[in-house]
């Protein structure tokens, strides 16, 4: 096996398989918020599945890595890769979203449109500790700035969206007013295999029959 994909990708297939099962059962997005969080709080609360080439940093800006996207986009699984202090601009998802802290910490501010159609910061800034799990979308708040908790250190949350979210047209929202359209594509080029079992099953003896 490719030392880039550990043995333990395994609980990123679980939870793969498992979201698209809820999915499966066209729950309304609040069922969705609630059982699809649950999985993926299971999901970050060990460290040891996400392979090393999808857990990256680069010195310029945040990473988005794609880990699985559902064959009909119904859903997908993006690693966010912060380094040292790095954040976002101030953007939208358009989409239902859940974001789960694996490793390290990240600071959400939420903002709010004002009166002038400007986007501003309403509230407390959520912090994401590992094993942390937070939602987003239109319904409970679509709208928020991200920055890397840690200045000196990397940190990585665990996404899952209502959308093959790299090619979503979505906003981000200036300090000076207005907004601009962007589509975040990803990082990578290359997915995880999550579907090979053949080192699981080579090392189980074939059942014998008498």
């Amino acid at each position: 096996m490719s030392a880039a994909v550990p043995a333990s990708i395994a609980p990123l297939r679980e939870f793969v398989v498992d979201f698209g099962r809820l999915l499966d059962g066209r729950p309304d997005e609040r069922a969705i918020l609630a059982e699809g969080g649950a999985l993926l709080r299971r999901l970050v609360a060990r460290d040891d599945w996400l392979p090393e080439a999808f857990a990256q940093p680069d010195p310029a800006r945040y990473q988005q890595f794609l880990l699985h996207a559902d064959s009909t986009e119904r859903f997908s699984v993006v690693s966010f890769v912060w380094g040292p202090g790095q954040a976002t601009p101030v953007h939208d998802h358009t989409v239902w979203g859940l974001i789960g802290m694996l490793r390290g910490a990240e600071y959400s501010q939420p903002h709010a449109f004002g009166d002038d159609g400007q986007a501003r910061p309403v509230g407390e800034a959520v912090r994401l500790d590992e094993g942390d799990v937070e939602a987003v979308s239109p319904t409970v708040g679509d709208l928020h700035r991200v920055h890397n908790a840690h200045a000196d250190r990397v940190s990585i949350s665990i996404h899952v969206y209502g959308a093959n979210i790299g090619a979503v047209r979505r906003h981000t929202y200036p300090a000076e007013g207005g907004r601009k359209p962007f589509v975040s594509g990803y990082t990578n080029t290359l997915l995880p295999n999550l579907w090979d079992r053949s080192a699981e099953l080579r090392a189980v003896p074939p059942a014998t029959t008498p």
